[in-house]
């Protein structure tokens, strides 16, 4: 059995001091200080610290040089130890509009990694973002590869797909969401998408329950064509976004809050391979993009993903919004279990829950991050 004490643990309705944390693999149990005997017990000092349920990101392409598409389970492996420094320790990797071949061999390998353990963050399944999108808002992807859905297409992998990002107007489309929800514990999310208000909603009633990387590859929120935002402003959908300043201007996430409200509101960071790295030319999908002022961009300007890591978006949503940390926190770790069904394992800490836990100090600056209970980084 571990201890963790002497922090500020950020619960889901508060911030509690004097409190001490014992677990396994999983959350044993939270007791007072004053209750708290070291004997037999691996012991871990937070020395002040905020004690935080590790952030999950959703959709997250690659970091630390290595991408989801890169199609092996070294990549997998590098990506979890670049975020899990980030307080990242669960994700999804996500996947793009490439070959079928590349795309089974991307999901082959996130297949195997979820058999064993990974050396950082754990992988929980995979985020499609493509092939089933629109070629007028592809963003970054290969427009060459960009299909119509088939049921057929996931064929063998239904259990490790757990998000599907789907422009709802192309062809096949509600009939595809209606048929895999009816069979599947898949999620789907409107994204890539120019899909009318009306277009949306009847996605929304088919199955869909979540928005991709909000305001981004849709069109904009117009008065008399609401769109994608709108149908996302006006129902009970969850959406993501990419609090980095340079998707979305920061004076819009106090907004969005408002609007979506607290529960229905995930940070992700849509990072490519060059988040935890500096500025150069990288690979994403085939495509060549450039890094630069914190900017993942192709040759024409069209955004490619971010560089963004969960702790600064935490920073980021810290400093613009009104929120206190523990319900930012939450943005970052129960809101997107929520969004996987996994809330009852991950996402907060409570007994019984896995032990997912970070500590972080005053500047989100990750000390220590722990995996299933398992000691995975420390400064």
């Amino acid at each position: 059995m571990k201890a963790i004490y002497n922090g500020k643990l950020l619960l889901e309705d508060g911030v509690y001091t004097d409190k001490v944390i014992l677990f396994d693999s999983k959350i044993h149990k939270i007791i007072p200080e004053t209750e708290f005997r070291r004997e037999g017990l691996d012991c871990y000092n937070a020395e002040g610290c905020y004690i935080s349920p590790g952030f999950i990101d959703i959709h997250i392409h690659g970091a630390g040089g290595f991408n989801t598409m890169d199609g092996t389970t070294e990549a997998l492996n590098e990506i979890s130890k670049s975020i899990i420094v980030k307080g990242t320790t669960s994700f999804l990797p996500t996947t793009m509009s490439m070959s079928s071949h590349q795309i089974y061999g991307a999901l082959d390998s996130v297949e195997e990694v979820m058999a064993r353990d990974t050396e950082g963050a754990q992988v929980l399944g995979v985020h499609m973002e493509g092939p089933f999108i629109s070629k007028e808002y592809k963003g970054a992807q290969n427009e060459k590869y960009i299909i119509s859905p088939a049921e057929d297409f996931l064929q063998g992998y239904e259990k490790i797909i757990k998000i599907i990002t789907i422009a709802p107007e192309i062809p096949r489309a509600l009939d595809f969401i209606k048929k895999t929800r009816e069979k599947q514990d898949i999620m789907f999310s409107l994204g890539h998408s120019g899909a009318t208000f009306e277009e949306s909603q009847r996605a929304i009633a088919a199955g869909v329950s979540h928005v991709t990387h909000l305001f981004n590859a849709m069109p904009p929120l117009h008065h008399r064509n609401p769109g994608i935002v709108g149908a996302a402003f006006s129902s009970q959908v969850s959406v993501e976004f990419i609090a980095d300043n340079i998707h979305i201007n920061p004076a819009l996430y106090q907004l969005i809050l408002q609007i979506k409200g607290r529960e229905k509101t995930v940070l992700v960071t849509d990072a490519m391979r060059a988040a935890c790295l500096g500025e150069g030319e990288y690979d994403h999908g085939g495509l060549r993009v450039f890094v630069k002022n914190k900017r993942a961009s192709l040759q024409d300007g069209t955004l490619a993903g971010s560089i963004l890591t969960l702790d600064e978006a935490v920073r980021n949503i810290k400093k613009y919004t009104k929120l206190s940390l523990f319900e930012i926190v939450k943005l970052a770790s129960l809101n997107p279990a929520k969004v996987l069904n996994i809330s009852r394992s991950k996402g907060s800490i409570s007994p019984g829950k896995d032990a997912d836990l970070i500590i972080f100090d005053e500047g989100i600056q990750i000390k220590q991050a722990f995996v299933n209970g398992k000691l995975k980084y420390f400064t």
